[in-house]
């Protein structure tokens, strides 16, 4: 897996000027773009396009500063169509504009160009098992709130906050399948997973019961899914999880991500110190090359 990997951005490298194709990464990583997207994400903490991004413009800038072709030359060479869009590319990732980054010899950042290597973790198992589901609903309260990489959503922790209380425990007794309880869904995330970009949040209940007044049904296909568990202290104990599911869990594993929603259930002690949590994440299986 780190090979192919490695492979693919061995392919980004070579196409930074020009045109870089994720579906023909995601074929030479041979796993999908969906999947390639989302493990590149988790291993790197970054989202897959803004390493592109940040690739070209480390490269631009270290000929703004260095070569005699024009700043307009540079940015068409890197993909922009336009020496306006080059100028606030340039300045939103080093902070200033080209032509002042020529006259000034100003210092740049840099994005490293990056490799995957094995480290030897993994001395603690991961809980889990597949299971296969057939089509199920997800009934709840929805917000489209912003995605958030690092440290607290305040727009999911004020939704949550915002939620009527009878109506939410009126709610927990509809659920009648597993994942039990109340849940925190994640849905419809754009495929770049950018800093900022949206997607629907829910809090709600798998249920077989028509959704009540004021809520929202969310379809579920039928399909595979990796159910991660953990118990320990709380928050990091889940963010662990998803984190692990991610580094450890598929890279170890003949399985990829697929489209779908991504479930959270979480209990949390009465002290509220400690949590245990189950992932749900939408899996298939691996096709061997």
């Amino acid at each position: 897996m780190l090979d192919k990997l490695n492979q693919a951005m061995e392919y980004i490298e070579q196409h930074l000027e020009g045109t870089v194709d994720i579906a023909e990464t995601a074929r030479i990583a041979a796993t999908s773009e969906y999947h390639l997207r989302r493990m590149f994400s988790a291993l790197s903490g970054m989202p897959l396009s803004e390493y592109v991004r940040r690739r070209r413009l480390t490269l631009a800038g270290a000929e703004v500063l260095a070569g005699p072709d024009t700043l307009l030359e540079i940015a068409v060479r890197y993909g922009y169509g336009s020496g306006e869009a080059f100028a606030r590319a340039f300045r939103a990732m080093h902070g200033v504009g080209p032509g002042e980054a020529r006259r000034t010899r100003a210092g740049l950042d840099s994005q490293p160009r990056m490799s995957f290597r094995l480290t030897i973790e993994g001395n603690s198992s991961m809980r889990y098992r597949i299971a296969d589901r057939p089509d199920f609903t997800v009934v709840g309260f929805r917000a489209r709130v912003p995605l958030v990489h690092s440290g607290p959503n305040r727009s999911i922790i004020d939704f949550v906050r915002g939620l009527d209380k009878p109506a939410l425990a009126a709610l927990e007794k509809l659920a009648d399948q597993e994942p039990d309880g109340i849940l925190s869904v994640c849905d419809d995330l754009d495929p770049s997973r950018a800093e900022g970009t949206e997607l629907d949040y829910y809090q709600g209940v798998v249920t077989s019961a028509p959704a009540p007044e004021g809520t929202v049904a969310l379809a579920v296909p039928a399909g595979t899914w990796a159910v991660f568990a953990t118990s320990g202290p709380a928050p990091e104990a889940v963010q662990e999880l998803w984190r692990d599911a991610f580094t450890q869990w598929f890279p170890s594993n003949p399985y990829r991500s697929r489209p779908g929603p991504e479930i959270l259930r979480t209990r949390l002690s009465a002290d509220g110190t400690r949590a245990d949590a189950e992932l749900w994440l939408p899996v298939e299986p691996e096709r061997s090359k």
